[in-house]
């Protein structure tokens, strides 16, 4: 690692990064987090306190597979608690796909709902949420605070290690014919409870859990540096890129024990309570037209703009200067490290033609997320990330 330069350091010897915490902010609630293997064993007394009988687990096949949703199932029927299953979630649930949803709950009128699985299965929960007792489409509900009638509570149980979903009040759905991610959020849209378990999470192939992984990492990163950063976000971010960078090399070579996939799955959680707190940035900025356009799973289209962006940020000192005290327990600067972890994930990138970056470029423009990257974003700035990333 660079030494660092003793100006820069702090009272204890930590680099004396900007200091976010005079910074006016609005902190936002977390859920309740219970943390640890054999958790999901306390999703009865979680359902118990809410004084809730009629259960809808929405789930997808792959869940149900593994035995998942099962043994949830078991646990509520000795607890006398109904359950109905939901599985048709699929990943970047549309606001057809949402629409499903809640045309199945309205059937079944369930008084709570749990979202079993990968950040998909947890949007489309939450975009159920939305549209049970709020009329319209998602669309409508694109931006925060939009819902004017109740949410039922809802139960986060991932079984994956990546999106951060269970802390969040976002839905993320894409919108019908364009693919445009749609960030839709409330308060009430919430969980009440998130059970991070991470036995639940051996059952991942080794693809989703490495793209998950690093997808995680990408939140804990861009969220420490976004211009929306505040001193909550921030003890956020810096934790969640510690439990994160200390396990994410296990799970990218498939050698992850339980503690490791432990440490991945509260990295991931806290990461998301920093994103909940703050924003993302520009590789989210640039990714989001790669799966739309082309297809490009989230985890590889961010991965693939990851190093670029990091690249672009560092030539702010300020940023550079979170950076190095993030990087302040690695072998290595920020950026070396995180292209030499990327490495061990041989992720085959997809072939996309350099004639499409214009048509990329400016859908960038339009998201959301890029106007919170530390270094300003134009058309020409992210032509050239794309440029950099799509290179052959």
């Amino acid at each position: 690692m660079t030494e660092n330069n003793p100006s820069k350091l702090g009272v204890l010897g930590v680099l004396a990064v900007p200091n976010p915490l005079m910074k006016p902010s609005d902190a936002r609630p977390s859920p309740r987090i219970l943390f640890g293997p054999g958790r999901l064993a306390e999703l009865p007394e979680c359902l118990a306190t809410l004084g809730v009988t009629n259960v809808l687990i929405v789930t997808d096949p792959g869940i149900v597979a593994a035995g998942h949703v099962a043994r949830a199932s078991a646990l509520l029927t000795a607890a006398g608690i109904r359950s109905t299953v939901y599985q048709g979630s699929h990943i970047n649930p549309t606001e057809t796909d949402i629409e499903a949803c809640r045309d199945f709950a309205k059937s079944i009128n369930p008084d709570v709902l749990i979202g079993l699985g990968g950040g998909s299965s947890m949007d489309t929960a939450k975009g159920c949420n939305f549209l049970l007792h709020n009329p319209g489409r998602m669309a409508d509900y694109m931006g925060y605070g939009l819902a004017k009638n109740a949410m039922l509570p809802f139960i986060a149980i991932p079984t994956t290690a990546g999106t951060g979903s269970e802390c969040q009040s976002y839905a993320i759905v894409s919108r019908d014919g364009t693919h445009e991610k749609m960030a839709c959020g409330d308060p009430k849209a919430l969980a009440h409870t998130a059970i991070l378990d991470p036995e639940l999470t051996a059952s991942q192939p080794q693809n989703v859990a490495t793209l998950t992984a690093l997808d995680a990492l990408s939140h804990a990163l861009e969220s420490a540096v976004c211009t929306k950063r505040n001193a909550i976000s921030s003890a956020f971010s810096a934790e969640s890129f510690q439990f994160i960078s200390s396990a994410i090399r296990d799970v990218l070579t498939g050698t992850a024990d339980l503690e490791t996939r432990g440490r991945m799955l509260y990295g991931a959680a806290l990461a998301g309570s920093a994103i909940e707190n703050s924003m993302l940035g520009a590789a989210h900025a640039t990714a989001n037209p790669l799966t739309a356009r082309f297809n490009v799973p989230h985890g590889l289209a961010v991965t693939m703009m990851l190093p670029h962006v990091v690249r672009l940020n560092l030539t702010d000192p300020d940023i550079a200067l979170i950076y190095q005290n993030l990087a302040r327990e690695l072998d290595a600067p920020l950026i070396d490290w995180l292209e030499k972890t990327i490495e061990l994930a041989h992720l085959q990138k997809p072939e996309i033609p350099l004639t499409a970056i214009p048509e990329l470029a400016e859908a960038a423009t339009q998201q959301w997320t890029g106007r919170f990257n530390p270094v300003p974003l134009d058309h020409a700035s992210i032509t050239a990330l794309y440029q950099k990333a799509l290179a052959p």
